[in-house]
């Protein structure tokens, strides 16, 4: 091994260290995207919103990339979190909701933290659960698995109602070997069933299973549950409340963006409605000055013509019979009257009264919207 004084003793040249690289969030890249990020949870506080519309492919990557590291480094205000939804298309709207993600790992835990109690007799039931141990045409299967499933029901009702939610008759039809109610969490009813899952096996081991579903499965959400090696269906039953509480949390998020939605179109064709109005308005006016201008030029031709008429006239005073003459001087006369009441500048013109515009007369201004509402395209 050849030391750095043997080296120099040797004649060449020490060598020098290489300098190390400073870390990530110290290089430009990093800097400039939490600065970005700081930028972006600035603006959200203040404004609420931020839209970005009409962004192309590499943008969209970007303003995920600045939202992703927003999240991992913490700058998340407490207690929020950001959420991005398609807006217009292309774009993306940014918002800040309350709480942490469903999906996030602590949010998780808390979730699947905790067993729910399970009777062991069938007593003191919830109403709903009684409806369904009286209803013989409900789960049908051996009695064995029939109580075992009134107890999950039971245990499932009596912790919802412990956690301050509602318990009701399903409101979803069942097949006969089916049973369950319907847990409303702030305004969301999810139906939970309990059946049979083999109900025509001769294993024993496979007839005697149970599975626990939960209706209207979102895309990439769990909503079924079945017995494990380790993890019986009573102890899933917490799972499953909290799959139900993380879709509430989800379907509240949908109804408010569905109504910011409805009121920013709201928004939109007032706004389209106030700008079509003014262009009706100034069509009607448009056209009024056409149809004075029109009068105008005919009377001042038929003006030129009187006055050309009234010269004839004169030419023609003690050479052409006298009741021609007469008879001239009459249809002047009528002829000048005529061109009096035509001509718009025979008096002052005034302001014309403009209408409120027809559905119809909006339509050519209101870009694809419709006149009669912001649901309705045109």
């Amino acid at each position: 091994m050849i030391d750095a004084d043997s080296a120099v003793a040797g004649g060449s040249e020490p060598v020098v260290p290489a300098k190390p690289r400073p870390p990530y969030s110290e290089r430009p890249v990093a800097r400039a995207r939490r600065a970005k990020a700081q930028e972006l949870i600035d603006r959200l506080v203040t404004e609420g919103r931020v839209r970005i519309t009409d962004p192309d492919d590499g943008e969209v990557a970007e303003w995920r990339r600045v939202v992703n590291y927003a999240k991992r480094h913490g700058l998340e205000p407490v207690g929020k979190r950001i959420e991005k939804v398609p807006y217009g298309g292309p774009g993306l709207e940014l918002f800040l909701a309350e709480g942490p993600h469903p999906n996030a790992r602590s949010q998780r835990a808390q979730m699947s933290g905790g067993l729910v109690p399970v009777p062991a007799r069938l007593g003191h039931l919830h109403p709903r659960v009684t409806a369904l141990k009286d209803d013989e045409s409900r789960l049908v299967m051996p009695s064995a698995l029939r109580r075992r499933s009134l107890l999950l029901l039971q245990g499932l009702a009596a912790e919802a109602v412990r956690r301050g939610y509602e318990v009701h008759k399903a409101r979803s039809s069942f097949f006969p070997r089916e049973g369950g109610v319907d847990v409303d969490v702030d305004g969301f009813a999810y139906t939970v069933t309990v059946r049979q899952e083999f109900p025509e096996s001769v294993d024993p081991e496979r007839s005697a299973r149970l599975v626990v579903e939960l209706a209207h499965g979102l895309t990439g959400r769990p909503g079924r549950w079945r017995d494990r090696k380790s993890r019986t269906l009573e102890e899933a039953l917490g799972v499953i409340l909290g799959e139900i509480e993380a879709r509430a949390v989800e379907d509240a998020r949908r109804k408010q963006d569905e109504q910011q939605a409805r009121a920013d179109r709201e928004v939109r064709w007032r706004a389209a409605t106030e700008v079509a109005k003014e262009q009706a308005v100034r069509e009607q006016l448009a056209q009024v000055l056409r149809e004075e201008g029109g009068r105008w030029q005919e009377a001042a031709v038929l003006s030129a013509y009187c006055t050309a008429l009234e010269g004839r006239i004169g030419e023609l005073e003690g050479a052409a019979d006298t009741a021609d003459l007469d008879s001239a001087r009459r249809w002047l006369d009528w002829a000048s009257g005529y061109v009096r009441s035509i001509d718009p500048l025979s008096g002052l013109p005034k302001m014309p009264h403009a209408r409120e515009p027809t559905p119809e007369e909006l339509k050519p201004y209101l870009s694809g919207w419709s006149p009669y509402g912001p649901e309705r395209r045109g």
